[in-house]
């Protein structure tokens, strides 16, 4: 029987070494249970995978590098919001470095390359580097709930905000120990890998993947990290991005209602006085919200689905060949637009965009 591989969905997956390669003939061999091509999908789709998620890497990297170089270039830029969004463009950084390009390679071949080493510390980065991230956008709802809605109450400083950005890297290495501590590389009994060229060539498969005592064990970290990960900051975000919302809804009527020669003839009152400037930051926060919630949603739910339901067979396939592919990219994709959203609604962000783009356009002219 071909042993359930569902755990190698999630963290590290089938793969080779270059030090134990052999030449066997499939058919003199025995116990083997199941043989594997060293390519995953067709030419077409593989060149799919590459543009999409060569995509999103080029815009996660130069979106976050400008974010980084204009805060870091710019005194006046260090505020503590700005602060935030330099920590999330260092998170999403690394989310580009260390999650995009080896999840492609894991859809691509069949295979893990490297050592246990790298099969550890590529798990505990990625991990640490997505919690970061979500981590630090409650930071950011937080910072602005505080303002807008307890207007009265002291402001962060930036001395608050570097050590609440500490505490948030602490509480994300923390929280993705244990998965670097189960993380192991390990040849897969009775599996084996086909050469693309020669049948009758095959290698031995090995597997990066959290080895647990118990089952059941995997199953209690993983809903434990949908709750830290995903569930509580999508909470917090929406009802703190609600209220301030409300907030700037009531504080925009009030003043309607006070400068009534202000109002259009049709009597509207509430949403008329809003000004644009308002009506960005409302567009920014439930465009926060929602994206983080539907980028992350469909990885999570096929995490879930992984540990409690385990698909086998044709599903199992499916999921590995094209849903999980799908999945990540989307999450992923959350990192390439934040850069967006905290730049696009921000005039500072956006004049050194600006900047950015003259100095690049006008560089190789300047003698």
């Amino acid at each position: 029987n071909i042993p359930s591989s569902w755990f190698e969905l999630t963290e590290g997956f089938a793969s080779i070494t270059n030090s134990t390669l052999a030449t066997r003939n499939v058919s003199n061999m025995t116990g083997v249970t199941l043989s594997h091509p060293y390519y995953q999908h067709s030419m077409t789709v593989a060149a799919s995978f590459i543009m999409a998620y060569l995509f999103i890497f080029l815009l996660c990297m130069v979106g976050n590098g400008l974010v980084c170089l204009i805060v870091l270039r710019n005194r006046c830029m260090r505020t503590v919001t700005n602060l935030f969004i330099f920590n999330l463009a260092i998170s999403d950084l690394l989310v580009g470095v260390f999650c995009i390009p080896t999840t492609l390679v894991d859809n691509l071949i069949t295979g893990w390359p490297f050592s246990n080493a790298v099969c550890k510390l590529s798990g505990l980065v990625q991990g640490t580097s997505v919690s970061a991230s979500v981590f630090t956008l409650v930071a950011i709802a937080v910072d602005r709930y505080r303002c807008i809605v307890c207007p009265f109450k002291p402001k962060l400083t930036p001395q608050v905000a570097r050590v609440t950005i500490a505490l948030i890297w602490i509480l994300a290495l923390l929280i993705m120990c244990p998965s670097a501590a189960m993380l192991l590389v390990e040849q897969e009994e009775g599996h084996y890998m086909v050469d693309s060229e020669d049948i009758n060539k095959t290698y031995p498969l090995y597997y990066c993947y959290e080895s647990w005592p118990e089952p059941e064990m995997r199953k209690v970290y993983t809903t434990v990290l949908f709750a830290h990960i995903y569930l509580i900051p999508l909470v917090l975000i929406t009802l703190m991005y609600c209220r301030i919302g409300a907030k700037l809804y009531t504080t925009a009527g009030l003043t309607a209602a006070r400068i009534p020669e202000r109002l259009p003839p049709n009597g509207s009152q509430g949403r008329a006085a809003i000004s644009p400037k308002k009506i960005k930051a409302i567009k920014m926060l439930i465009m926060v919200a929602l994206l983080f919630m539907l980028s992350w949603l469909p990885l999570w739910t096929l995490m879930l689905l992984i540990d409690y339901v385990r698909p086998e067979g044709a599903q199992l396939d499916l999921l590995t060949g094209y849903i999980f592919p799908f999945a990540h990219w989307l999450a992923f994709s959350n990192s390439s637009v934040n850069p967006i959203i905290y730049g696009y609604f921000n005039e500072n962000f956006k004049r050194g965009f600006r900047a950015a783009w003259q100095t690049l356009s006008l560089g190789p002219t300047i003698q």
